[in-house]
């Protein structure tokens, strides 16, 4: 395991790329607008309705993939799968298949797994109570750290993962950039289908996930994996074997 990061720690100091003109700022002030805008608009409404029992239903059957519990499992499987892969197989270019492999199941297990773990401290840290208790407390209702689901609304912490989980998807295959975009918001709104959040804790946690991939994506590429860095030092996939 010391040896695994002296390599990463090498590969870090090889490159002498610059950090990109990601123009957070920029991002951070619309996000926040939205987030603030759908407050005002959208949170009181949704938290003083029933959805119907049709789009109920349908969220019902679609938020289970914005659970980390299988997309962690899945990342560790290709992980493992690929080392082995790399291990046993004899030709060059299976071997570099397998690698690669191993290299997107590390990157969305580090997207999944810390981009979750900070969404829920800061839903904790926040407090913000549920849509299920909107009657009594109303949507700007804050109790940090209560230690109780109940308050630990914003931002949704499925809606992160689903983020990040399509936010890395988007930048390992670019062509499909748009209908992975498509599915982060219908995944994310599915917590809002089901009662679970307001359409302001999506937003934010759709938001924090991505930039959390591209952040992540980044820091691969500064080690040399999976993704190389573009002349303004935007992340770019690395095609495995080039065309002829």
């Amino acid at each position: 395991m010391r040896a695994f990061w002296i390599s990463l720690d090498r590969r870090w100091r090889r490159s002498d790329a610059t950090m990109p003109p990601l123009r957070w700022q920029a991002c951070l002030f619309i996000t926040i607008n939205a987030v603030l805008l759908s407050m005002l608009l959208f949170d009181a409404p949704i938290g003083a309705s029933e959805p119907p029992a049709s789009v109920k239903q349908l969220g019902e059957f679609l938020t289970g993939f914005g659970d980390s519990a299988w997309l962690i499992c899945t990342s560790i499987l290709l992980f493992f799968q690929g080392r082995a892969g790399y291990k046993l197989l004899k030709a060059a270019r299976s071997k570099a298949q397998a690698l690669y492999i191993s290299w997107i199941g590390a990157y969305l297990f580090t997207t999944v797994v810390f981009s979750g773990l900070l969404a829920n401290l800061l839903k904790r840290a926040i407090g913000r109570a549920r849509p299920d208790h909107f009657h009594d407390y109303g949507i700007f209702s804050f109790t940090p750290f209560s230690g109780r689901a109940a308050f630990e609304s914003f931002p949704s912490g499925h809606s992160t993962t689903v983020g990040a989980f399509f936010a890395a998807f988007a930048l390992l295959f670019p062509r499909y950039r748009v209908a992975f975009i498509a599915c982060a918001i219908w995944f994310g709104m599915t917590r809002v289908m089901v009662g679970a959040h307001y359409p302001s804790d999506v937003i934010a946690g759709l938001a924090f996930g991505g930039w959390f991939s591209l952040l992540t994506a980044i820091v691969y590429a500064r080690c040399g994996l999976l993704f190389k860095l573009a002349p303004d030092g935007w992340p770019l996939a690395k095609r495995l074997f080039r065309t002829a």
